[in-house]
């Protein structure tokens, strides 16, 4: 049980490793604020979509 854990162990910090080195930092910044601007647009639109729907 013990070999299954190191197994597990190695990898996650295998993949860890490898997307920490393919990603720059400009890119995370941009998918952070394209993630925050894309829940910002949902929310008002659904939003929006409620309020039309409770007036008729």
């Amino acid at each position: 049980m013990k070999s299954l854990n190191n197994v597990t162990a190695g990898t996650l910090g295998g993949t860890f490793c490898s997307i920490y080195a393919s990603i720059s930092l400009g890119e995370a910044g941009q998918t952070i604020l394209l993630s925050a601007l894309g829940s910002i647009v949902s929310y008002l639109v659904s939003s929006w979509l409620g309020r039309k729907k409770n007036k008729q």
